[in-house]
């Protein structure tokens, strides 16, 4: 569990490190002359600004805004719903057709429960898998919705100072 939350995580600040690539910090040119101490100023000021306008601090390390999705309970597997189905046709067999029919039922019933068993594991295992890419894909968006505020946020404000923005 804690495995997969490490991993979930380590996804999401990728997610995050890439998004912030292609949101990256707004280019401020100081279209007035300011100085560089100047412009240092403004900007410091511009970010306090910001982050207190949209809540969204990008010298923050990414966080989620919730857990990622519970799995669900375990279902049997191939092998416990195989030697269930086993069980079960050697009864069956063994009660219609006698000691050839308990073997007989046994592998029939062995067989059915596997491919059953596997089916209902892979189709748990591939909803599971949705869930997390959905997370996934929602904790990126609002990761960027954040800074996409934060840059426009900044870039308002160093406007307002005589800077020019992209």
């Amino acid at each position: 569990m804690k495995q997969a939350i490490f991993i979930t995580l380590l996804l999401i600040f990728s997610i995050g490190f890439a998004g912030s690539v292609s949101a990256q910090d707004p280019i401020v040119y100081p279209a007035k002359g300011q100085s560089d101490d100047q412009m240092e100023k403004d900007k410091y000021q511009c970010y306090s600004w910001a982050k207190n306008q949209t809540g969204f601090d990008p010298m923050k390390t990414p966080t989620t805004t919730s857990g990622p999705p519970a799995k669900e309970k375990e279902v049997w597997g191939a092998g416990k719903t195989g030697i269930a189905g086993g069980a079960t046709g050697a009864i069956v067999g063994g009660i219609a057709g006698g000691k050839k029919g308990a073997g007989r039922g046994a592998l029939i019933g062995g067989a059915g429960g596997a491919l059953l068993g596997g089916m209902r594991r892979s189709s748990q295992s591939n909803r599971e898998d949705q869930r997390r890419q959905q997370w996934e894909r929602e904790q990126a968006n609002n990761y960027a919705r954040g800074r996409n505020e934060y840059n426009r946020a900044f870039g308002a404000c160093m406007e307002g100072r005589g800077y020019s923005v992209k």
